[in-house]
């Protein structure tokens, strides 16, 4: 059985973002939905979107890596690997999971010129919450607009 791809697009963003039609263009078949409303709003779409499936690949930038952190808190054993974005698990959203570990590969992306989610809070809930973690900071903005493309998606995505 293949895995399942998802994007979750941030908070100011849609699935007409520069990521979402990356992964369409170069991941056939990945989903890359909308996700409008609050944060119950966009979690109970993303569970409708991914109901019975397993070995999910998820990848979710700034808010989206939120919202894939907390789907990963409360579904574990239905996701095989995380690729956030600079995540916003620094927000209170995220506090009632800080308790608590995730044991699957995570793979961290943010960037050290970050003027929206300081590299220095995400670093330190992901060190915290995720025992297989790869953070990777890099020359960047919070956009990841020199790093994004340059990522080896093709490993992560398999």
């Amino acid at each position: 059985m293949e895995s399942l791809r998802i994007f979750i697009h941030g908070l100011e963003s849609n699935n007409q973002g520069t990521k979402a039609v990356y992964f369409r263009k170069n991941f056939p078949g990945m989903l890359t939905p909308n996700f409008p409303g609050s944060l119950d709003e966009r979690m109970a779409k993303l569970h409708d979107l991914v109901a019975g499936e397993r070995d999910l690949l998820m990848v979710g930038s700034s808010f989206g890596g939120l919202m894939a952190s907390i789907f990963a808190m409360e579904n574990e054993p239905r996701v095989r690997r995380l690729i956030l974005l600079a995540p916003a698990i620094n927000l209170m959203e995220f506090a009632p999971y800080r308790g608590r570990k995730i044991l699957k590969p995570v793979h961290v992306y943010h960037g050290r010129q970050d003027d929206v989610i300081p590299i220095e809070e995400t670093e330190s809930v992901a060190r915290q919450v995720f025992s297989n973690l790869t953070f990777h900071a890099v020359d960047d903005d919070h956009y990841l607009h020199k790093t994004f493309e340059r990522i080896e998606w093709g490993p992560l995505l398999s």
